[in-house]
């Protein structure tokens, strides 16, 4: 049989060029289309919506209040003017000042107490690394209100010091100023260093130490040349975010340095906001935000510019220093610094709280500060703080401010997290979002504060005012703590396996159904952790509440900074008590249900 003949196949007709170019642009249509209608892209864009609400509408609204024709003349007024002096330049460097001595302070402390907790043999060292950790836990006031209690003179009046009344003199600059607020800054952040510092002495291994000293360096040598660039960043970092909280802290500076004048730009602003001059306030507000983005971000480079890996895959150990003769002077200065930031403030303001006449331990102890009714001998008839309304409404107040924030920026830190880590969506979209969601950690707590009162302190369309209101203050407190739900709800995510979801949707599960029965529940404990520690920074935290609770609408650090401007020392300070008491709980608790070990418990 013969085959048949083959016949060359048919030619397609020729293309129209330009027939090409609408095809592949409907292609192109249709996936962004298609991505646009992803139930991600959706919620990415809801979420980013919620942020521009929560942190862009605020900060635009505190600028378009300070360029509206009648309070223009504010920014000639704050920078260059008669009175700039006063107003600006004098409390920024006061404030640069304040900032510098915390971190230079604070890292030569917590530096000191991270090496002897994490690098030395020394006995009760796992003891004196919690305990280091437990000032930053606390409010930024209680370790003022202690140093007030304690150093307190008669310059400007009223009530002395517990050493005044003993009849020991305590100095102008040791009582006010800069002294005590530079000292009471580092005795509260200091802990900000030794954790940072801590951590990275920890990842230190020793064989190399041990190498470098069989080669012949001497000591001094190998800690110069090895363990400080290794530390380096997290040394870095530590000063630069001391640096940050220590020019923006409005409440130490206030207590201990705005009765001799002593003002720094945060005290500045409060001023001027609560006297009625609120655009030059803005202004202030604006300067203070673009000083702390500044030293963020120079704490953002520091820390990313350099690496120093000493985590392998090969093993490693840590090595600890035997100080020999050393161990009773060393020891004994850190059980001193743990003492004078830690356990002395403690002891001062609960028995502060307790005698008849301020500060005056020879006048007898009393509850009446406590439980007692109202007395015209005492306290003006203040009644004591369990028994008084105003006390407890604050308390509900503080407590359901605490646990709505800690809500509200839990569910939205992990709707963003969640985008962020498993969506496909635009770029532009995703880093908008993650921009943004970081934006707070870069504002002072008073100028949000500030930020918020220019935005929403007045009708917006159909929308009434919310200041004096309690939905201001939740609004306020998830916008402050979204950076830190973030994080805490990327850590939980990060646990969860992708292919529990990808079976979830394989089943036909949508968007929401997987993240309330499957994201939700497998995050919920790092959520709770996370949702805790919102919960002490909303509870110990004055700074961001100061300008916006009234008197309708009470919160217990405000109402302890009233007490204390109005010299009830002893209200002010079992409120603070109080304060401490629930922050530490909270966080003690928040650190059992974490499960990490610190890095110093480790056995070597």
């Amino acid at each position: 049989m013969t085959a048949p003949p083959l016949t060359p196949a048919p030619q397609a007709a020729p293309m129209d060029p330009g027939s090409a170019a609408p095809a592949r642009g409907n292609r192109g249509l249709g996936r962004v289309r298609t991505a646009l209608t992803r139930p991600t892209t959706l919620l990415a864009a809801g979420v980013l919506v919620i942020l521009a609400i929560l942190v862009v509408s605020p900060l635009l609204g505190l600028l378009n209040t300070t360029l509206a024709a009648d309070s223009r003349s504010a920014w000639t007024d704050v920078f260059a003017s008669r009175m700039s002096a006063n107003l600006l330049w004098r409390p920024l460097g006061n404030s640069l000042l304040m900032g510098t001595a915390t971190a230079v302070l604070s890292t030569l402390v917590g530096g000191f107490l991270a090496w002897v907790v994490v690098m030395t043999r020394l006995p009760g060292r796992a003891v004196l690394g919690v305990l280091a950790t437990i000032p930053f836990a606390l409010p930024s006031f209680a370790l003022a209100l202690a140093w007030d209690a304690v150093f307190r003179n008669d310059l400007i009046g009223g009530s002395t010091g517990i050493l005044m009344n003993m009849g020991v003199p305590v100095p102008d600059w040791l009582a006010w100023g800069p002294v005590p607020v530079a000292v009471t800054l580092t005795a509260h952040y200091f802990s900000l260093s030794f954790m940072l510092i801590a951590a990275a002495l920890a990842s230190v291994n020793g064989d190399l130490l041990e190498a470098a000293e069989m080669t012949g360096a001497s000591r001094f040598r190998v800690a110069r040349d090895i363990a400080l660039p290794v530390v380096a960043p997290a040394v870095v970092s530590g000063a630069l975010l001391a640096f940050a909280e220590g020019v923006s802290n409005f409440v130490t500076p206030a207590l201990l340095g705005l009765p001799v004048r002593f003002h720094t730009l945060s005290t500045r602003l409060y001023g001027a906001i609560t006297t009625g001059d609120v655009a030059r306030g803005y202004v202030l507000s604006l300067v203070l935000i673009v000083v702390a983005a500044l030293v963020m971000f120079a704490s953002s480079r520091a820390g990313g510019r350099r690496s120093f890996a000493t985590i392998t895959g090969k093993g490693g150990r840590s090595r600890a220093v035997d100080l020999g003769g050393w161990s009773w002077p060393v020891g004994a200065l850190a059980w001193a610094v743990i003492l004078c930031t830690t356990i002395l403030p403690g002891i001062v303001l609960v028995l502060s709280s307790l005698v008849r006449r301020t500060n005056d331990f020879s006048s007898g102890f009393t509850l009446h500060y406590w439980i007692g009714g109202s007395d015209p001998a005492l306290a003006q008839g203040q009644r004591g703080i369990l028994t008084n309304p105003q006390i407890l409404d604050a308390t509900w107040n503080t407590v359901l401010l605490g646990v709505s924030v800690a809500i509200g920026a839990g569910v939205l830190g992990l709707l963003i997290s969640y985008v962020l880590t498993r969506s496909r969506g635009p770029r532009w979209l995703l880093g908008s979002m993650s921009a943004v969601s970081f934006v707070p950690f870069l504002i002072p707590g008073i100028a949000l504060g500030a930020a918020f009162i220019a935005q929403f302190g007045a009708p917006v369309g159909p929308f009434p005012s919310l200041y004096g209101t309690f939905a201001i203050l939740v609004l306020a407190g998830i916008a402050a703590t979204i950076p830190f739900s973030v994080r805490a709800a990327t850590s939980a995510l990060s646990q969860v396996s992708k292919d529990v979801e990808e079976s979830a949707v394989m089943a036909g599960a949508g968007l929401f159904r997987r993240l309330g029965a499957i994201i939700a529940p497998l995050t919920a404990r790092g959520l709770f952790t996370g949702g805790v520690l919102v919960f002490v920074q909303m509870v110990r935290d004055l700074s961001l509440v100061v300008l916006l609770a009234t008197p309708a609408m009470p919160v217990l650090a405000v109402l302890t900074y009233q007490y204390s401007s109005e010299n009830f020392t002893q209200l002010a300070n079992a409120v603070t008590v109080v304060i401490a008491v629930i922050s530490v709980a909270a966080t003690i608790l928040a650190r059992r249900l974490e499960g990490a070990a610190q890095p110093w418990s480790a056995s070597r």
